[in-house]
């Protein structure tokens, strides 16, 4: 692809998510200035606090940049706290807490409890042939898809844990610290069409 995918990489685990770029060949950089924002192709947004995420985007000038290319198509990949980031409406933020938006579903903040309740499971995943080994790790929860975005992932109790919706992909769990990338090459390939 012409330009790199970016990872945004204020907080959070965003060197994993390199990593996982590396492990599947795909060019890629760190985003913390909107000159490097200019420059991709696409955006991970990791998980993290996006509580810290949404403050330091605000205090390096990313915040309304992210915001509009989101507005104008630019594909975004959010996990767990990347999702709530990307979600149009969050249940249970703190006081002044906002999000870029763009995904027409509701997120719940840690919806799973404390770091202590993280589990792993096996989930089916629109558009892989096997099912992905999911962490969640005080993950949030979808409480509801809008009209414009489709459920990708549930658990087996029917909660959802990704959905979709043209460039924009968000899941509430970490495939980059299981091993499990086949979801990185789906938004690869989601940024390939895009260009």
């Amino acid at each position: 692809m012409a330009l790199p995918i970016g990872v945004l990489a204020l907080q959070g685990d965003f060197r994993e998510h390199a990593a996982t770029l590396d492990h599947i060949g795909v060019q890629h950089r760190l985003v913390r200035t909107v000159e490097e924002l200019e420059s991709v192709a696409g955006l991970i947004i990791p998980g993290g606090e996006s509580t810290t995420i949404q403050k330091l985007a605000t205090m390096f000038g990313l915040f309304e940049p992210i915001s509009e290319k989101i507005r104008n198509g630019l594909p975004v990949f959010g996990t767990c706290a990347g999702l709530i980031l990307i979600a149009d409406r969050l249940l249970d933020g703190i006081e002044g807490q906002s999000t870029f938006g763009g995904l027409d579903v509701t997120v719940r903040r840690n919806a799973f409890g404390h770091q202590s309740d993280s589990f792993e499971i096996d989930l089916d995943f629109a558009g892989l042939d096997t099912p992905v080994h999911a962490a969640f790790i005080r993950a949030p929860i979808i409480e509801s898809v809008g009209p414009n975005a489709v459920a990708l992932a549930t658990l087996p109790d029917g909660r959802i844990v990704a959905a979709g919706q043209g460039n924009l992909l968000g899941i509430s769990f970490h495939p980059e610290v299981t091993g499990e990338h086949r979801i990185h090459r789906l938004f690869a390939d989601l940024v390939k069409r895009a260009i």
